[in-house]
């Protein structure tokens, strides 16, 4: 393998596929912890109503209080879909390094200049793509965050 190809697999490819996958382990993990304690908490609060208890009210308002927050937070950072957008990139680069070393699918006969072309380009490109679906589903989120919050204008 030419040293040029060498280095953009052990840099820049490793980087990111190393990268997406931490990054997927991360935001799964946060996602399922999130979506656990609203669950879990979600189910509790109608049981808890009928355990006779001095503080129970201040238990079940604040039980509710961290699943609508919990809730929220999800509809702000989107972890599931972080999450897959991650997983789904670290997979398909997965996928054309092995079709990439392996001269198989696209890289079928071409030769080595030409394939690692298509794999840089289609590495490059996948990297992009993935960047801008976070940077849309963010934006979505501030925006439809800040449709909830209510502005105060001057009189014009």
């Amino acid at each position: 393998m030419p040293a040029d190809q060498k280095y953009y697999l052990d840099s820049r490819f490793d980087q990111y596929t190393g990268w997406y996958n931490g990054k997927a382990i991360r935001t799964k993990a946060q996602y399922l912890r999130m979506r656990t304690v609203a669950v879990v908490g979600g189910a509790i609060v109608p049981v808890l109503v009928n355990v006779p208890w001095h503080y129970i009210k201040i238990a079940t308002t604040s039980i509710s209080l961290l699943v609508v927050v919990l809730l929220s937070l999800e509809s702000v950072y989107h972890y599931r879909e972080q999450w897959k957008n991650y997983r789904s990139t670290e997979q398909f680069l997965a996928h054309q390094k092995v079709y990439f070393l392996n001269r198989v699918g696209l890289y079928e006969g071409l030769s080595d200049d030409r394939a690692f072309k298509l794999f840089v380009d289609r590495v490059e490109t996948a990297i992009a793509s993935e960047n801008a679906a976070t940077l849309n589903t963010m934006t979505l989120a501030a925006e439809a965050a800040n449709k909830d919050v209510p502005t105060s204008r001057m009189p014009e």
